[in-house]
C-alpha cells in the first residue's frame, strides 16, 4: 500500500475506505458480517484511512465501524467522521452533535473531523454560530486532529472558503470527466498552490466511470487487459501529486480487492495514458443529449414536472450507458407527474431557460428514450 504525507505527523494510506456503501442485509441494514470482513481485509492489506459520517446508513455508520474498529490499536488506524451542519441550529447543537458521535465511535477523539457537504448556506451558517472557533477549540483540547471541510458547490464559493483560514486538509469531489465541475481543475491548483492537502471523494462518479459503454470500455481493456475499468478512474485522481488519500465507498469484496490491488503497487498513468483517458472523458461528453446545467430557471414547472432531474438522468444515460440505474431514477424514484412524459408543452421553461434549449421537443424524446428502456426490462 501507498502511503502519502499529510503533514509531520499523519501518512495516511492512498486508498481510503469510505463506509456509506456497505453491503446491505435484506431489512435494508448493514450487513454487519460481511461489512467488518470487508473492513478487515482492506485494513489486514494496509488501508490506514476510514471514513463515516453521522448519517450515513441512516444513522448506522459510525456506531458500526466504531464497534468493528475497537479490535484494533487506535494508533494503527486514522478515524474520519463529518459534522452535519444541516442538522444544527446553535452552537450547542454542534456540542452536543460531537460528543455524540465520540460516544457512537466509542473513541476518545478522531483524527480527521469535517464540516460536512458545505455548500454557500452551510458556509455562512458555519461562520454565524462559531462553529470554526469551536473546532479549533477542540483541536486544541486533542480531540480533533486535522480539521477540514467536504466541498458541494461552484469554484468561487470554494475559494471563498478555502482562502478563510488554513486548514489541514479539504475534501472534494472530483474525476477525470467532471474537471470543470464543482471545485473542479481550479480547485485542486488553488489547493496545491496554498499547499492545502486533498481527499478525493466520488472518483468513480457513483459507480459511473466503472462501467462505461462497450465501445469505450475495450479501449481501456485494450491497453491495460488485466484492470478494472474503475481502476483507471482510481489511478487519474491518484496520479496528481497533492492528492493524499483517495475515497472508495465499497460495496462488496469484489470491490474491496479490485482496488487493493490497484493501490497495494501504484502506477501513475502514463503520458500515453493520460491521453487515452483525456480521449475517453471527451467522448462520454459528447455523447450528452442536451445542454442542461441544472441551474432550475425553467422551475417550477406549472404541472409539476422536474426538469433538471429529467436532463439529469437522460444526459447521464447516454454518457453512460447506465441502464438500469436510469431505469430506476425515472420508473421508481420520480414520481409520476414529475416524469418528462407529463409535460403538457406549455412553453413557459422555455422562455426562461438561459441555455435557450428546446425544452420541449427535448422532453419528448427523453419520454421515447424512457419507454424504450422500460420495454427492453420487460
Amino acid at each position: 500500500m501507498e502511503y502519502r504525507e499529510l503533514n509531520e505527523e499523519y501518512q495516511p494510506s492512498l486508498l481510503g475506505f469510505g463506509c456509506m456503501r456497505f453491503p446491505l442485509d435484506a431489512q435494508g441494514k448493514i450487513d454487519e458480517a460481511e461489512a467488518e470482513r470487508m473492513l478487515d481485509t482492506a485494513i489486514a492489506h494496509g488501508v490506514k484511512y476510514i471514513d463515516t459520517a453521522f448519517p450515513y446508513h441512516h444513522g448506522d455508520s459510525e456506531p458500526f465501524v466504531g464497534r468493528v474498529l475497537k479490535k484494533y490499536d487506535r494508533s494503527s488506524y486514522y478515524l474520519t467522521t463529518k459534522l452535519p451542519l444541516w442538522d444544527l441550529n446553535t452552537l450547542e447543537d454542534a456540542k452536543a452533535m460531537f460528543e455524540n458521535q465520540l460516544k457512537r465511535l466509542d473513541v476518545t477523539y478522531v483524527d480527521f473531523y469535517l464540516l460536512h457537504a458545505v455548500d454557500k448556506a452551510k458556509w455562512e451558517k458555519a461562520k454565524q454560530l462559531g462553529i470554526l472557533a469551536y473546532c479549533e477549540e477542540l483541536k486544541a483540547q486533542g480531540k480533533i486532529r486535522n480539521f477540514g471541510f467536504s466541498f458541494h458547490d461552484e469554484y468561487d464559493v470554494f475559494e471563498e472558503i478555502l482562502t478563510y483560514r488554513k486548514w489541514d486538509f479539504c475534501q472534494i469531489q472530483y474525476n477525470y470527466v467532471d474537471t470543470q465541475e464543482q471545485a473542479g481543475d481550479r480547485g485542486y491548483a488553488l489547493a496545491e498552490k496554498l499547499g492545502i492537502p486533498m481527499v478525493i471523494m466520488e472518483p468513480v462518479k457513483g459507480g459511473s466511470l466503472s462501467k462505461l459503454p462497450q465501445d469505450l470500455a475495450s479501449r481501456l481493456k485494450e491497453a491495460a487487459p488485466n484492470s478494472s475499468i474503475s481502476s483507471w478512474a482510481l489511478r487519474w485522481v491518484a496520479s496528481k501529486p497533492n492528492v493524499k488519500v483517495v475515497l472508495s465507498g465499497m460495496s462488496t469484496m469484489e470491490q474491496v480487492l479490485d482496488n487493493l490491488s490497484t493501490f497495494e503497487d501504484f502506477k501513475p498513468l502514463s503520458v500515453a495514458e493520460q491521453g487515452l483517458i483525456k480521449e475517453i472523458a471527451e467522448e462520454i461528453k459528447a455523447r450528452t443529449m442536451n445542454g442542461c446545467t441544472g441551474c432550475a430557471y425553467c422551475m417550477p414547472c406549472p404541472f409539476g414536472l422536474d426538469i433538471p432531474k429529467n436532463f439529469r438522468i437522460w444526459n447521464e444515460h447516454a454518457k453512460y450507458g447506465n441502464t438500469e440505474v436510469a431505469r430506476k431514477r425515472y420508473f421508481e424514484e420520480m414520481k409520476e407527474e414529475e416524469r418528462s412524459s407529463q409535460c403538457k408543452k406549455c412553453g413557459k421553461c422555455e422562455a426562461l431557460c438561459p441555455q435557450h434549449i428546446a425544452i420541449r421537443e427535448d422532453l419528448a424524446h427523453m419520454s421515447s428514450d424512457m419507454e424504450l428502456l422500460k420495454s427492453k426490462a420487460g
